[in-house]
């Protein structure tokens, strides 16, 4: 499986409706691809909280769905399309992933569990999602998980236990924390024998500088590709399921959990 991750530079300068549609570009011309990856919350910024409610949307159908539902057909992949702010028909607002299809099905969406900012931002203008969510995507199993959740391995357990191959990480992550970034997406693919898809936002976005760093890493915490800084750039890689089934059988720490 070819994967490319698209650091995305969210800048606030840049209309949404402006990025979406050059993102809906950027996708569209990556014909080639099977897997195509964008940060979380690229149409506003992760840390953009004043603009949250405004730019809130339909997951199902509203202009970003819509647009890269149109994006996925046209390159033929699939994509991950990062994450938005989602409100539901309750009102109430989650950070919100969404995976399509070739044929711009919406395939999955996971509603962000761990929600940052220590009883502000974040986690107190969203709610939680609460379901460890997994889609199969061509011959691979994704285990879909958001920015913060990184910090939580169970999180990563559960769905590997579910059979995720790939486990795939849309962040905006911040610059002064960029070495738990890399530290713990290493971890993740180790410990849980994946391969880890770790896409960042580039730039700075709420004068918020961001760490970039996006990394294509393999189930032995090897890095296949990474960003060396935080600009806007393509990062690809080719993911080998045959080797991560080898590192499983010649290695197999999997099944001596003791713990669950």
């Amino acid at each position: 499986m070819r994967v490319s991750l698209l650091q995305i530079d969210v800048n606030g300068d840049e209309p949404v409706e402006s990025r979406r549609s050059r993102v809906a570009a950027l996708v569209a011309g990556r014909r080639g691809d099977d897997l195509v990856v964008l940060p979380e919350l690229w149409t506003v910024g992760a840390f953009a909280f004043d603009r949250f409610e405004e730019t809130a949307e339909d997951a199902a159908d509203g202009p970003t769905a819509r647009m890269m539902s149109e994006a996925a057909v046209e390159a033929g992949v699939w994509l991950h399309a990062g994450s938005v702010i989602e409100r539901a028909p309750d009102g109430t607002l989650y950070n919100t992933s969404l995976v399509f299809s070739p044929d711009g099905r919406l395939a999955a969406r996971y509603r962000k569990i761990h929600r940052f900012g220590f009883d502000k931002g974040e986690a107190v203008l969203l709610g939680a999602g609460s379901e460890p969510t997994t889609v199969t995507a061509g011959d691979a199993v994704l285990g879909l998980a958001t920015c913060y959740d990184l910090r939580f391995p169970e999180l990563f357990r559960k769905l590997a236990d579910a059979g995720a191959q790939a486990l795939v990480v849309p962040a905006g992550w911040p610059d002064k924390r960029a070495a738990h970034w890399t530290l713990l997406s290493r971890a993740r693919a180790v410990e849980n024998q994946a391969y880890v898809l770790a896409c960042g936002t580039a730039g700075a976005h709420a004068g918020v500088p961001q760490a970039g760093r996006s990394a294509v890493i393999d189930p032995w915490g090897e890095v296949l590709a990474e960003a060396v800084d935080n600009r806007e750039q393509v990062v690809s890689a080719e993911l080998d399921f045959a080797r991560l089934a080898r590192v499983r059988e010649e290695f197999p720490a999997l099944k001596d959990r003791v713990l669950r």
